[in-house]
Order: C-alpha cells, then sequence, then structure tokens
C-alpha cells in the first residue's frame, strides 16, 4: 500500500473516530477541521522514515483514544440497538397498581 492510501485511511478513520465522541455534529465540525489542520501541517514531509514514524505516532494516538462504546448503525452486524431517528417501541402499559 503507497504512503498516500495509507495516509488517507489513516485521516478517515481518525475523522470517523471523532465523530464518535461528539454530541453533535457542530462539535464534530470544529474538530474535523483541527484534525485536518494536523495532517496539512506535515504534508511537506518526504522523506519515509519520518512518514512511517508520524504515521505510528498517529496510530497509536488512535489506539489511545478509540471509543469504549462506539456508535455503529443498527442493521450493521453488531449495531447499536437503537437508530437514532426512529421512534420509540410501543410497550404495553404497566399493571395498576393497587396501594
Amino acid at each position: 500500500m503507497s504512503a498516500k492510501t495509507q495516509v488517507l485511511s489513516l485521516y478517515r478513520r481518525s475523522l470517523k473516530l471523532s465523530l464518535d465522541w461528539a454530541v453533535h455534529r457542530y462539535i464534530w465540525r470544529g474538530q474535523a477541521l483541527y484534525i485536518r489542520s494536523l495532517f496539512e501541517a506535515n504534508r511537506h514531509v518526504s522523506e519515509p522514515r519520518q512518514q512511517r514514524a508520524i504515521m505510528n505516532e498517529a496510530m497509536d494516538l488512535l489506539e489511545k483514544w478509540k471509543h469504549p462504546d462506539p456508535y455503529r448503525p443498527p442493521t450493521a452486524p453488531g449495531g447499536s440497538k437503537y437508530e437514532r431517528n426512529l421512534v420509540a417501541p410501543i410497550l404495553d402499559p404497566p399493571p395498576p397498581m393497587h396501594l
């Protein structure tokens, strides 16, 4: 795999990870811009050893900041229990209590 595809994969994984932690999309947008600036700061690096070192450091950071319970679409294997925009299921009313 070429360095460019590895960097693109790493960038995409970092954006998805930040989306797991963000509660609202407008908060995530600020984080996405910050992540983009970090990648742009290392854009000029052309030496393969430096590139590998930077990518290994970024992968370690992604592993460190991985969300313990990431959001997965309900239709995906092992998906989250509820979809965000579905109505709550209708349950039977509780039995009457006699006090």
